[in-house]
C-alpha cells in the first residue's frame, strides 16, 4: 500500500475498492473522529479524497471551506502539472482542466441550518485520472488528467500536495480573514460574467459576496444563491 505523507495536524485513512472516501469521512465525523482526517482512495482510476473539519463558526461561514479546498486543489495541481495546463474552478464545485470538466468538489455537514455551528463538515473531491472508453483523447465537455498532458502527475503526490496547500490556506484564512482567499479564487473562477443556470435559476454570474454566495443577475434584479445550497444530504 502506498504510504501517504501528510502535514502536521492531519492524519490519513485509506479505503479500497469502490468505497467512497467522502461517505466514509462523513461517517467517521459523525461518530467523533478528529478534525484533519484525510480519507482517500488510490485504488481506482479516479482519485477520491475527503477532509474532515470541526468548524467553530456558523455553517454559512464554514461553507468557505469548499472554495478554500478547491483553491488548495488548483494550487496543488498547478505545482505538479506542466505550466501550460490551466486549472479553473466552478462556483458549484466543478473542476476544469484546460476548459473541460475534470471532476468536482463536494461538501456535507451534520446540519443544514446556516445559522448553526456544525459539529462536523466534510469537503471532498473526485478527479478522473484516466479517460474512460477506448478514446484516449478529450471531449469538448469532459476530460481526465492523463488526457491533458499530466501523465507524470502521480495520485499520491497530488493528494499530499492538496493537503499541504489546503492547510496553508486554512492558516491564512484563520490569520488574515477571507480577503486573500477571495482574491485567489476570483482569479481562478470559471464562467464569471457569463450566462449560467444554477439552482434552477438562470442569469449572469456576476461574482460572489463575502461568504462566497453567488450573485446572479436576472434582468434588473441581482439574486444571491447561498453557498449552503450546495450541501449534500447523505441521510
Amino acid at each position: 500500500m502506498t504510504q501517504i505523507v501528510l502535514p502536521p495536524l492531519m492524519s490519513g485513512y485509506a479505503v479500497q475498492g469502490d468505497d467512497d472516501p467522502f461517505v466514509t469521512a462523513c461517517m467517521k465525523a459523525a461518530v467523533g473522529c478528529d478534525a484533519g482526517l484525510v480519507v482517500y482512495n488510490l485504488s481506482t482510476d479516479v482519485l477520491r479524497a475527503a477532509l474532515v473539519f470541526a468548524p467553530e463558526v456558523p455553517l454559512e461561514d464554514a461553507m468557505t471551506m469548499l472554495p478554500l479546498c478547491a483553491v488548495g486543489f488548483q494550487n496543488a495541481l498547478g505545482a505538479l502539472a506542466p505550466p501550460e495546463v490551466a486549472v479553473h474552478l466552478e462556483w458549484a464545485g466543478g473542476l476544469r482542466v484546460n476548459g473541460a470538466k475534470c471532476g468536482h468538489m463536494r461538501i456535507a455537514a451534520n446540519t443544514q441550518d446556516p445559522t448553526h455551528i456544525p459539529d462536523w463538515l466534510v469537503v471532498g473531491f473526485d478527479l478522473p485520472l484516466w479517460p474512460t472508453g477506448d478514446d484516449p483523447g478529450t471531449t469538448p465537455d469532459e476530460t481526465a488528467l492523463f488526457s491533458e498532458g499530466c501523465a507524470d502527475v502521480k495520485a499520491p503526490d497530488l493528494l499530499e500536495s492538496w493537503a499541504r496547500h489546503t492547510l496553508n490556506w486554512i492558516s491564512r484564512w484563520e490569520d488574515e480573514g477571507a480577503k486573500p482567499l477571495h482574491g485567489e479564487w476570483r482569479g481562478l473562477a470559471y464562467g464569471m460574467g457569463e450566462d449560467i443556470t444554477q439552482s434552477e435559476q438562470s442569469g449572469t454570474f456576476l461574482g460572489v459576496d463575502e461568504r462566497f454566495g453567488m450573485l446572479l443577475r436576472q434582468g434588473d434584479t441581482t439574486r444571491l444563491i447561498a453557498l449552503s445550497t450546495l450541501l449534500e444530504d447523505l441521510s
